[in-house]
């Protein structure tokens, strides 16, 4: 599954973005499919997750209100709006895809096959 991920840019703290998360391929959108990050000198670290379906979702504490994970499948895409960003939330975000259930370790990392390219998101104070 090739991903590519986009939307990312310079905001201000406050402000908004809508980061997309599009696979050619059609079994991406029966695949848990979730967001990470990785802020500047730090582990990546993971954000939201959704399931197949968009039935299922959950988030990381600092982002829960603040983030929304959701998912199109006829457009074979995920997306994740951000609001409230905070200076924060600076980091390249990736999108990642994983082949087993949704409900297993979806915050690990090691539990994606695949992964997107990354998109910077920049929150200036």
């Amino acid at each position: 599954v090739q991903l590519q991920a986009s939307g990312g840019g310079l905001v201000q703290a406050g402000g908004s973005l809508r980061l997309s998360c599009a696979a050619a391929e059609d079994t991406f959108s029966t695949s848990a499919t979730a967001w990470f990050r990785r802020p500047p000198g730090n582990e990546r670290e993971f954000v939201a997750a959704i399931s197949w379906s968009g039935g299922n979702r959950d988030y990381q504490d600092s982002v829960r209100g603040r983030f929304t994970i959701s998912r199109d499948n006829t457009k074979n895409t995920v997306y994740l709006q951000m609001n409230s960003l905070k200076p924060e939330d600076t980091a390249v975000y990736y999108c990642a895809v994983k082949k087993g259930s949704f409900f297993r370790e979806r915050s690990s990392s090691s539990s994606y096959n695949y992964w997107g390219q990354g998109t910077q998101v920049t929150v200036s104070s």
